[in-house]
């Protein structure tokens, strides 16, 4: 039996109100006005960061060293030759003899890398295969994708043991539908006619993709308990479900009003949805639409109650949400308005990557070293042990940091210091079970920080040097999500 072993998600704490979006740049198209709000990714953080986020979600409790491979799908990758899922495999500190794979160029692609999943564990060539979504999608100010687009993550683990939610069949469209497209070197997406992607395309493929899928499973509509499928339209998405038969129950509630449309992560993000208020039995169809449609069916299991304690998932990060009260903040984060970094911003150090690839374990995955002898953690790793009862030389084993919760021992605000967030904030943090080490804050003002404060790491971007095209990351501290 395949499916489902784990879920996981991750939606950015900022959200902005869209009538802050509207007051801003709504005088350009005045007819854009969308109600409620969307979640705006900090500025260190991007595709890659949320979809590590929503790994790590998936993965709590989860032996690392048993992931066969990771899968990777966004439209708004960080690279487009550099893998962006072998980052994501060494943030999460992956055994090398794994399978990476980005898969991209259209917005169903999430669902395609979750189809290619199953494959592989179908056929044995791997046993548990973890895939990761997550999407930061641009839209000229003043467009109607400015207010719809918003940020998040989910991620799945897909195996044949332990599953929550076995994988009952699928059924899939292709079309070289153009609805929206980016060329290359671009950084804002483009859109044609709305009557015209509504009418040819949400209500045709979406319907097409359904409509096959229970019938390849022999089933009605009415039997399926939850079905989750993307439409920006209000109207259309319930012809769509009139068109299936589908009652309001059954329809997942779409995420648009609180959170946005995030693009490749959008279906997951439902499924996840949908799987924190399943039970056992239950059969869930979700859609991925982009240059036609996958309708996927999962038939939820008993193991269900079992994943749920430990996952922030959607609902846990709802609720934590943070108010972003300017507009032109967001525009700052996303590299949209020159700003003013100073003398000690404007130079970014060469990235010696010969030395990251000698430090990766170190500064990708957050591992370092305990000793044998005292049991001591250190970071960054150490030949002599620094317990200074201690002192033995070469008796180290590996020991990761980044799933490890900590202290706030000490920490500064630093007005000097460049930040597109000012002021920066770091800090030492001392770890749950020993070690120490200096960190960068985010995801948190100044007159909130505390000493002794619950942190936890979170992967994010340290820098982007743009002459030379390199996303540096690293790992920050941010306050415990209660």
């Amino acid at each position: 039996m395949s499916g489902i072993v784990s879920y996981g998600a991750y939606i950015p704490k900022y959200r902005i109100d869209r009538k802050l979006i509207y007051k801003a740049m709504g005088w350009l198209n005045p007819a854009t006005f969308m109600p409620g709000e969307k979640a705006v990714a900090n500025y260190d953080e991007d595709s890659v960061t949320m979809a590590v986020a929503a790994g790590i979600d998936c993965l709590n409790g989860i032996d690392r060293e048993k992931v066969d491979a990771v899968f990777f799908a966004s439209t708004t990758p960080p690279y487009v030759e550099r893998q962006n899922a072998e980052i994501m495999a060494s943030a999460f500190d992956c055994r090398a003899d794994i399978r990476t794979a980005d898969f991209t160029d259209t917005l169903k692609a999430g669902t395609t890398a979750v189809l290619s999943a199953v494959d592989a564990v179908k056929a044995g060539s791997a046993k548990n295969v973890m895939v990761c979504t997550g999407d930061m999608r641009l839209g000229k100010a003043g467009s109607a994708q400015e207010e719809i687009f918003g940020d998040g993550a989910a991620a799945l683990l897909i195996g044949d043991n332990g599953v929550v939610a076995e994988f009952g069949g699928s059924f899939s469209v292709s079309y070289d539908f153009v609805d929206h497209w980016r060329g290359t070197g671009e950084r804002f997406d483009q859109q044609w006619e709305d009557r015209f992607i509504r009418d040819e395309g949400y209500t045709r493929f979406i319907v097409e993709a359904l409509q096959g899928l229970t019938k390849k499973c022999g089933m009605e509509s009415s039997a399926l308990s939850s079905v989750a499928y993307p439409c920006l339209y209000a109207g259309d998405f319930k012809k769509i479900a009139g068109t299936l038969g589908l009652s309001e129950s059954q329809c997942v509630d779409p995420l648009a009003g609180q959170v946005g449309y995030t693009g490749t992560a959008d279906p997951l993000m439902h499924l996840v949805g949908a799987l924190e208020a399943a039970k056992p039995g239950d059969r869930i169809a979700v859609v991925g639409f982009g240059a036609g449609a996958d309708a996927v069916l999962f038939e939820v299991t008993e193991e269900i109650e079992k994943t749920r304690a430990d996952r922030r998932g959607i609902r846990k990060h709802l609720a934590a949400r943070r108010e972003l009260g300017s507009y032109e903040k967001m525009a700052a984060f996303r590299n949209l308005l020159p700003t003013e970094k100073g003398i000690r911003g404007d130079t970014v150090a060469f990235t010696a990557l010969s030395t990251l690839w000698r430090n990766r374990k170190e500064v990708m995955g957050l591992c370092g070293s305990r000793c044998k002898a005292c049991g001591t953690p250190q970071y960054p790793v150490q030949r002599v042990c620094v317990n200074p009862d201690c002192g033995v030389i070469d008796e180290m084993v590996p020991y990761r940091f980044s799933d490890r919760k900590g202290a706030l021992f000490t920490y500064t605000g630093d007005n000097l210091a460049f930040s597109p967030n000012p002021p920066a904030i770091y800090g030492f943090v001392d770890f749950e079970g020993g070690g120490r080490y200096w960190f960068d804050l985010t995801d948190v003002d100044l007159e909130e920080v505390e000493v002794d404060m619950a942190v936890e790491m979170s992967f994010r971007k340290k820098y982007v040097d743009e002459k030379s095209g390199i996303h540096g990351y690293f790992w920050k501290a941010v306050p415990v999500m209660v």
